[in-house]
């Protein structure tokens, strides 16, 4: 039935008056794309949303910025920016995807003069999307390493230690053997991390890469094969997929939660993790802090919710998933804090040293310091397994954000370990990537779509090779600092500007009220109009300020290695005035003229089925016959439901507002 209402839909029987002259030229005519696909069922949608949120940073990068802020005072501005950018900016994403029903480039017919935000959102989503697999290999390397019966980063002695090695049970063995000063020291966990996961001994630097790990190659291609096999038929399997990567983290991490909370010791990292420094929030830093951590941990301007969103029938209630999503998202935050900060402060008393030597944000978490403390569980094996697939889960399905700040280096390690920016989801990520370039063209690549993504998929990890070379880590650190960093922050800046100024407030309300029954009220309204932007400016401002040259450890990097990320960065900022030329150019007028033409809706923006097109909207589609849509409700379901009142309601108040600019 619905293949033969897509068949109806796509013959062009519009009068040739009607039909635009690119329509003509064969676009439009005489075929149609395939069926570009729904989420198969309600769920699928809201998983996946909470899959793409919560991951990585959930685990680590949370729980370190709370103690390093205040603690539970923390919690106080994260609440705050997540109500005024957070939230907002979430639902707006969401809506702009469902509305249109297509992907982040095609999105911009809402105004084709701003179509280069799109593509520079696809140049972030592919630059991080390189690195952001090199992180699902390491825990894929870690995950094989731990189908052991005794963990290879347990004990000293093997031919990657060196003599500053030193074994934990060695410190608790009798305070008399202790040496006075440790800090000299390295644990096995850190130097199996750098000396044989990175083997960062074999590189001198960035100029350096060195040999490639081949077992970190093959981890690396394994990766891709696994996210590729997930999307090869789009959100269909995609879709049921995340039914367990967004569900079994969570039994994960209750286990883990309840073994944590169970060890000795366990109130000294909890005690830390929250006690309330209020003094804090008197520092302009915590609150930047929190909106950094708000901001990036759900994902906005990847285009992933956009995505989403894109796939979603017109009705969805977007609304409520809204508020779901962000706030099981901060909650989520907060438990991993416990089952994190509980084993850290068993660590603390196992080692005899202050939680907060033991507690180190990003990889120096997950690579270094919890595979310790998996070492001092009975049933080592197993829990760190359970550890590394919960990451797998999270990695695969969700992201991570980062600040511009970096935190001190794990001592001891070669190089230190910055807090690289784990970004996200690469179901997401893929999906985004594909479904932008096949809505750019959709009767070429929709049909040959997992073609398209098999091609996308093989040309990323073969750029991510050198990711895997004994100087592999410290080109991921340059591709996190500059990917993603204020590139991401102007485009999203330009998008609530662009949503609100340039297509109006009203009109995007009034969009909002067609699907779901009802407009946004005063608070999404006033965070889409000032506090929003005005927020993310102060973020941006702040970021360019406190800039930092990119660093590893010890390490620094050259000045063309700085040039070459500030380059980077500014490629997806350059891609808006790109796309405003190319825009400008296409339209005929002088320049202003061409300025306005450029910056309106295009003719087919808005809802993809004709069913769903009222007022300004109503017989906009190539081959659209209905003088109404609500007719076409009428005559193929019968009678009049609650939305075709929406749609009464809306036609009767764009017909009034016409008749007022005409008096």
């Amino acid at each position: 039935m619905k293949k033969i209402r897509q068949q109806q839909l796509c013959k062009p029987v519009t009068p040739e008056l009607l039909v635009s002259p690119s329509s003509q030229d064969g676009d439009l005519g005489s075929q149609c794309p395939e069926d570009r696909g729904n989420w198969t069922g309600r769920l699928d949608f809201l998983l996946s949303c909470i899959g793409y949120c919560v991951g990585l940073g959930n685990v680590w990068r949370f729980p370190y910025r709370a103690y390093t802020n205040g603690g539970g005072a923390f919690l106080v501005p994260y609440f705050i920016m997540l109500a005024i950018c957070g939230i907002p900016i979430f639902f707006m994403e969401l809506s702009l995807g469902q509305f249109s029903s297509l992907g982040p480039l095609a999105v911009w017919k809402i105004s084709p003069l701003f179509k280069g935000i799109g593509m520079g959102t696809i140049l972030i989503v592919s630059l991080v999307a390189i690195y952001y697999n090199m992180i699902i290999a390491y825990v894929l390397f870690y995950l094989f390493a731990s189908l052991t019966s005794d963990l290879p980063w347990q004990h000293c002695g093997n031919w990657w230690n060196t003599e500053l090695c030193l074994d934990h049970r060695v410190i608790k063995a009798g305070n008399t053997t202790l040496p006075v000063n440790i800090s000299n020291t390295v644990s096995p966990s850190e130097e199996y991390w750098s000396r044989y996961v990175l083997h960062i001994q074999g590189s001198s630097g960035i100029g350096d890469p060195g040999r490639i790990r081949w077992n970190l190659c093959l981890c690396l291609l394994l990766s891709w094969t696994i996210v590729y096999l997930c999307i090869l038929k789009g959100v269909k399997s995609s879709g049921k997929v995340v039914y367990f990567t967004a569900t079994f983290p969570y039994l994960i991490l209750v286990m883990l939660l309840i073994r944590g909370v169970t060890l000795e010791g366990a109130w000294k990292g909890i005690y830390f993790y929250l006690t309330p420094q209020f003094d804090h929030l008197l520092s302009s830093k915590v609150w930047i802090e929190a909106a950094l951590q708000i901001f990036y941990s759900l994902g906005v301007g990847f285009g992933g919710l956009l995505t989403f969103a894109s796939y979603n029938t017109f009705h969805q209630n977007i609304y409520r998933d809204t508020f779901i999503v962000t706030l099981g998202n901060a909650i989520t935050s907060i438990l991993a804090g416990f089952a994190i900060f509980s084993v850290l402060g068993y660590m603390s008393q196992e080692l005899g040293v202050p939680v907060n030597q033991v507690a180190k944000a990003g990889p120096g978490l997950a690579f270094v310091v919890y595979p310790q403390a998996m070492t001092m569980l009975p049933l080592s094996p197993f829990w760190s397994f359970l550890f590394f697939f919960m990451l797998l889960t999270l990695g695969l399905d969700s992201q991570v954000r980062t600040e511009t700040t970096r935190p001190a280096a794990v001592p001891g390690t070669p190089g230190g370990s910055g807090d690289p920016l784990f970004l996200p989801m690469q179901f997401a990520f893929m999906e985004t990537i594909v479904t932008a370039v096949t809505d750019e063209f959709p009767y070429y690549l929709r049909p040959k779509k997992a073609f398209f993504s098999a091609v996308i998929c093989v040309g990323l990890f073969l750029m991510g090779l050198i990711l895997t070379t004994e100087g592999g880590m410290y080109w991921l650190v340059l591709l996190d600092d500059y990917s993603a960093g204020f590139g991401l922050m102007v485009v999203v800046i330009t998008t609530c500007l662009v949503v609100t100024r340039v297509y109006g407030m009203k009109r995007f309300c009034r969009d909002i009220h067609m699907m779901l029954g009802f407009q946004p009220g005063p608070y999404f309204r006033a965070c889409w109009m000032v506090l929003s932007p005005a927020t993310m400016m102060a973020l941006l401002v702040y970021n360019i300020i406190k800039y930092q040259p990119s660093e590893y450890g010890s390490y620094r990097f050259p000045a063309w290695a700085e040039a070459l990320g500030i380059l980077m960065g500014l490629c997806s900022c350059l891609m808006i005035p790109a796309g405003m030329l190319m825009a400008v150019l296409q339209e005929e007028g002088t320049l202003w003229e061409r300025f306005q033409q450029a910056s309106r809706p295009t003719m087919d923006w808005g809802p993809s089925l004709e069913e769903n097109r009222t007022g300004t909207y109503v017989a906009s589609l190539a081959g659209s016959q209905s003088p109404k849509p609500l007719m076409v409700h009428m005559r193929k379901y019968g009678g009049i439901t609650s939305y075709e009142n929406t749609a009464i309601e809306v036609d009767q108040e764009i017909e009034e507002e016409e008749e007022e600019s005409m008096m």
